[in-house]
């Protein structure tokens, strides 16, 4: 399954697309959209198209801030049911933690972290599209619409220490300055926001304690957040060993407090494997690395917890049909018809 977002995400995007004289519904057709989407706010469509179409936008349009410029056209309603509950949580940690663990009721191939360390909060974001796309629009669209949310909790004065891009810094940085400020960083390690840790504790200025029950009914009408199962757990701690060489079911079982045979069991019952989840694991984080050259095959190799990058290839091409180089080089082509591959 080709992982979706709310047809919601491209809020705005008509009317950005022709006052910049393109064709919105070229463009869309051009990547394998259907326009009459756009009008049904709770349709789902393939994010990797999504990432298409934006990064073919930019290109078009002569504009690398085209994805900003859509961000500015956002709401909070972008997230759907969520921004109800959203619009409640008392504090920003609150607030980010429903967005961080309902990821999947808005866009299936975002993800977000929320990590402490120091007194410095960081939120960073990447993308898994499951195939090769663009990332750089996509990222910078939610990017700014993650800070935009945290604006309206907290008051539109709020902002981070510093913003974060893993890719590299593009030639005008006007848009970027209007909407992140002036503390940028690019050839980042990883995009997000870094901020002061107490920060996490503000008070959301929308949020009624009176409303709350109500809006904590619907949230009991949406899926598990994530790691609220055995499987999201072991992902979690499979993703933290990896890069280290610890990756093993002993290791896991050990962090967890069970027996390797009771943890292969309660996987069993979420009808998941370790093996499956280690590989989940590598091919989502392949994914997220091979997406930026600041990495080379060989960083990537090691972070994936191969021996040696011969080892990760024969993986990758076993598991996606092709090498780790022909994904990176398709995943640099904004639309199907500039010669990307396609998987088998």
């Amino acid at each position: 399954m080709r992982p979706c977002c709310r047809s919601a995400t491209l809020d705005g995007f008509v009317e950005l697309a022709r006052s910049h004289g393109l064709d919105p519904d070229r463009l869309m057709t051009g990547v394998g959209l259907d326009i009459a989407d756009i009008a049904v706010p709770d349709r789902w469509i393939p994010a990797a198209d999504v990432a298409r179409l934006l990064e073919l936008s930019a290109r078009r349009s002569g504009h690398e801030d085209f994805g900003l410029l859509l961000a500015a056209r956002r709401r909070l309603a972008t997230l759907g049911p969520l921004s109800v509950v959203l619009r409640q949580e008392p504090d920003l940690r609150s607030a980010l933690r429903l967005l961080t663990g309902y990821e999947r009721t808005y866009n299936e191939a975002l993800h977000l972290a929320l990590d402490e360390a120091s007194g410095l909060a960081t939120i960073r974001l990447w993308l898994e599209f499951a195939e090769p796309a663009p990332t750089r629009q996509s990222l910078e669209l939610a990017t700014a619409a993650l800070l935009g949310i945290i604006k309206e909790l907290l008051g539109r004065e709020w902002e981070p220490l510093s913003v974060c891009f893993s890719h590299q810094e593009p030639a005008v940085l006007d848009t970027h300055r209007r909407t992140f400020g002036p503390r940028l960083q690019f050839d980042h390690p990883f995009t997000g926001l870094i901020f002061y840790a107490d920060q996490l504790d503000a008070g959301n200025a929308m949020s009624d304690p009176l409303l709350r029950p109500y809006t904590q009914q619907l949230l009991r009408s949406m899926p598990s957040p994530r790691g609220a199962t055995v499987t999201q757990r072991v992902r979690d701690l499979v993703e933290m060993l990896l890069p280290l060489g610890r990756c093993s079911t002993s290791q896991v079982a050990r962090s967890l407090g069970v027996t390797p045979r009771s943890l292969h069991r309660h996987l069993a019952d979420e009808q998941e494997s370790f093996s499956s989840i280690v590989n989940a694991t590598r091919a989502a984080w392949a994914e997220r690395y091979l997406a930026n050259d600041r990495y080379s095959m060989t960083d990537v190799s090691g972070l994936l917890g191969f021996a040696a990058p011969s080892t990760f290839s024969r993986w990758f091409r076993g598991r996606f049909g092709v090498s780790p180089s022909q994904w990176r080089d398709a995943a640099r082509r904004p639309s199907p018809d500039d010669g990307a591959i396609t998987l088998p």
